[in-house]
This record gives structure tokens, C-alpha cells and sequence, in this order.
């Protein structure tokens, strides 16, 4: 098989601290087999980086592909075509499609398609059968075994305290993460937004933040009892970074992410009651961008994922109606490098490790890595190029972006998973 060297790029990878080393990578087989400065091979093809930023793909923690049962939305292909277009080379996708993923065929499903997509799919399987409060769990074990990487109700919470609990304590002894969609459904039944001063302002239901915060409050307390791990989603609140706070400090296996939404944006977006900026958990306030922000800054949370969640124009047209979720794979590392970097915040090299290093030690994947042997997922990039985003030049299928209209820098110009190139910025030449 045929090497690749890519050449002339600046490398970032937390996993070797090489923080903008100027180098070289060589591939071969799918694999690293060096990268740094004085890397070459004179019988090997050659990618000219021509001073870009190489870094491991991305690995996005929680992605919704929407297949099974609602492909009009997304499917694995296209919902993977939009992770390459991102520089994602790997992902989880949500178990809430229909039928569920809380079956073997499921997950093999699944996994089939996505052994011939542009990303590497990884499939979190239903705790409860059917996502149902009254399903019962699944067979975890059973599930493991199939090929699921995690575990996870996401999109609703597993309401009955003993069986998450349960589930907790047999995910640990699989060694698979349980991602907890944190949300106490009393608090937020009827919520459309954020509950405060632009609901109030605009006569709309809110959610308030001790609907997030009750329920990972509860996920901390099951994680320190049961001494498991547990992986708390899309944090959005200061008081959640606060508890997660605590509680890795006492100890408690507790880890977190949020996405680029909520260190980015209020719900003052809501002002224009557009359906696109509709989610759960809602936009929050500036204190708690702020506290989220800190909770990178400080290590309290360790991934940034998207929550990807696309949805038919028709779907998100009545503000009130629409379902919650926003698209974000082909966003996210422009808007952490806008967001997060361009301001001080982090550094370029921590931004790489908030969305690749560390989350794939949360998922326990051979990712997020340029090390000798690693698979060979590479992002390229240029975190100077400033671009707009224009949904309908976004490659998957839907056009709910938060970011629509907005200039971000940041531009993925090659994606590669399995060593092979699977996105080629268009829009000029590297």
C-alpha cells in the first residue's frame, strides 16, 4: 500500500505535546508511521500542507444521525459526509432513532453503514427498551457485545433513579461510558426557551436551569455512591459546572461536555423567534456562557461535542412547534477557534485536545492521537481563514445552523479518515 507524506504543516497533538512543531506526517495502511520535524520519504506520495495546521480528527461525542426511521432529516452517510466537512473523524450517534438502537440489529445496522461513510461511527445504545420511562433496561451486556460504544437515553433522561443506577454499575463493568441527558421533565415540561428575562419579555414557557441542574446533581450522587463513572451531556448551566466542579475535586468519576452554542450564544437569539436557535438544553444566560467558558479553561469539563441535531426547514418554520436541535459538526472547531481561541481563552493546542484527545479517553477509542501506529485521522486546516456560514453550501441534509450568517475563522481543508482523503475544501486550493 502506498505511503502518504504530508508536508510542511504546523502539528498539534495534546498526546505528544507538540504544540505548532512545523514537520511532516507519514501514512501508510491506515496508520501513522511518523510525524514530526524531519519526517520524510522520498517513495512516498506528498500532500504539500503548505504551512497548515495537522491535528488528529476530531471525535465528536454526541452526534444525532437520525437513522434509522427519520433519514429525511439525516442518514449516516450524509450526517457523516457533514463530520468530514468539520474535519470530525469520529463520532457517537445517538440511540433516539426508530426503531431505537436498544437492539443487536440496531447496532449492526449501524455499524454496517457506517463501515462505508466518511467518519467512523460509533453507536450508543438505549439504556431503557425503547427509550421508554417504563421499558425496562436493555440487555447492556447483550448490546456490548453487538458493538455498542456507550450507552444512553439522550433526549430524554432515564427517570427512575434504580435503573440508572443499575445501568451506571453495569456500563463500568463493560468499560462503556453512560452519557446522561440531564433533564428533570417536571421543571422543564412546556419549556420552549430559556426561563428569564427575554421569555418573560417574549410570553414564552421557559425552562429553568435546576431542570438541568436536579438531574446532574443526581447522576453525581449515583457516580459517588456506586463509585462508576458517568458522562454528563451538553452542559449548559453555571450551576452544573459548579456541581462537576465539586465533584471531580471529592473524587467522583464525573466528566462533561458542552457545545459550541453555549459558550457562543444567549438567549437574547430568541428575541427573533426563530426556530433554528430552539434546543435542549435552551441558550442560556451570559453568566453561564461564562461559567462554561471557565469550566474548559480549568479542566472541570473535557470535550466540546455538537450535539448535532438536524431537522427539516419545515419542521423548524413555527417557532413555537419546532423540535429542539441545531446542526454543528461543519461549525464546531471554527466556532471554538473564534469563540474560545481568538479571545484568550485557550489555546489552539487545548482547543485540539477539548475535541479529540479527550474525548476519545472518554470513549476508550485509538483516536485523538498522531502517534506512530494511530489510526491515520487527520484534520488540516487554516485557523487564520475567516469564512460565512451559509447553510445551503453545508453538506448534510438539513439547514438548521445556529451559525448561519456569522463569520467564523477556522477552515478545515482535508479531512482524513483511515488514511484516506474524504473531504477537499472547495471553495480554493490549500
Amino acid at each position: 500500500m502506498e505511503k502518504l507524506l504530508i508536508r510542511n504543516v504546523r502539528i498539534y497533538d495534546p498526546s505528544q505535546n507538540l504544540n505548532g512543531v512545523l514537520g511532516n506526517l507519514l501514512l501508510e495502511g491506515g496508520r501513522i508511521l511518523e510525524a514530526g520535524a524531519g519526517v520524510e520519504d522520498p517513495q512516498a506520495l506528498v500532500l504539500e500542507g503548505n504551512g497548515l495546521c495537522a491535528a488528529p480528527g476530531l471525535v465528536d461525542l454526541h452526534v444525532h444521525l437520525r437513522d434509522p426511521g427519520y433519514t429525511y432529516k439525516e442518514d449516516i452517510f450524509t450526517g457523516c459526509r457533514a463530520a468530514a466537512a468539520g474535519g470530525v473523524t469520529s463520532l457517537v450517534c445517538m440511540p433516539n432513532t426508530s426503531p431505537a438502537l436498544d437492539s443487536p440489529q440496531t447496532i449492526a445496522y449501524v455499524l454496517e453503514q457506517g463501515e462505508k461513510a466518511d467518519a467512523r461511527v460509533y453507536p450508543a445504545a438505549a439504556i431503557t427498551k425503547g427509550l421508554e420511562d417504563n421499558g425496562g433496561l436493555c440487555d447492556l451486556e447483550e448490546l456490548a457485545r453487538a458493538g455498542a460504544a456507550a450507552f444512553s437515553n439522550d433526549g430524554r433522561p432515564v427517570v427512575n433513579s434504580a435503573e440508572m443506577a443499575e445501568a451506571m454499575e453495569r456500563a463500568a463493568a463493560l468499560h462503556k461510558p453512560v452519557l446522561s441527558h440531564c433533564e428533570d421533565l417536571y421543571l422543564s415540561q412546556g419549556g420552549k426557551m430559556h426561563q428569564g428575562s427575554v421569555s418573560r419579555e417574549l410570553g414564552v414557557p421557559g425552562v429553568p436551569a435546576a431542570a438541568e441542574e436536579c438531574c446532574t446533581a443526581r447522576e453525581i450522587a449515583l457516580a459517588a455512591a456506586y463509585h462508576v463513572p458517568v458522562h454528563i451531556c451538553h452542559v449548559s448551566t453555571a450551576g452544573s459546572v459548579a456541581m462537576i466542579r465539586d465533584a471531580r475535586r471529592r473524587g467522583v468519576k464525573v466528566t462533561g461536555e458542552t457545545a459550541p452554542h453555549y459558550f457562543a450564544l444567549t438567549h437574547e437569539e430568541l428575541r427573533a423567534r426563530d426556530g433554528d436557535f430552539r434546543m435542549s438544553p435552551p441558550l442560556r444566560e451570559t453568566e453561564d456562557v461564562q461559567a462554561i467558558i471557565q469550566g474548559l479553561k480549568d479542566g472541570t469539563l473535557q470535550a466540546i461535542a455538537t450535539d448535532h441535531a438536524p431537522h427539516s426547514p419545515e419542521e423548524k418554520e413555527d417557532f413555537l412547534k419546532a423540535p429542539n436541535g441545531s446542526i454543528g459538526m461543519e461549525t464546531s472547531l471554527a466556532a471554538a477557534i473564534t469563540y474560545l481561541v481568538k479571545p484568550g481563552h485557550l489555546s489552539l493546542l487545548d482547543v485540539i485536545r477539548l475535541m479529540s484527545t479527550s474525548p476519545a479517553g472518554i470513549l476508550g477509542i485509538p483516536a485523538g492521537t498522531l502517534a506512530p501506529g494511530a489510526p491515520a485521522d487527520v484534520v488540516l486546516f487554516d485557523p487564520e481563514e475567516a469564512w460565512t456560514v451559509c447553510p445551503e453550501q453545508l453538506h448534510g441534509k438539513s439547514r438548521n445552523a445556529v451559525f448561519k450568517g456569522r463569520t467564523l475563522f477556522g477552515k478545515v481543508k482535508y479531512t482524513l479518515c483511515r488514511g484516506k482523503i474524504v473531504f477537499k475544501d472547495a471553495s480554493g486550493e490549500a
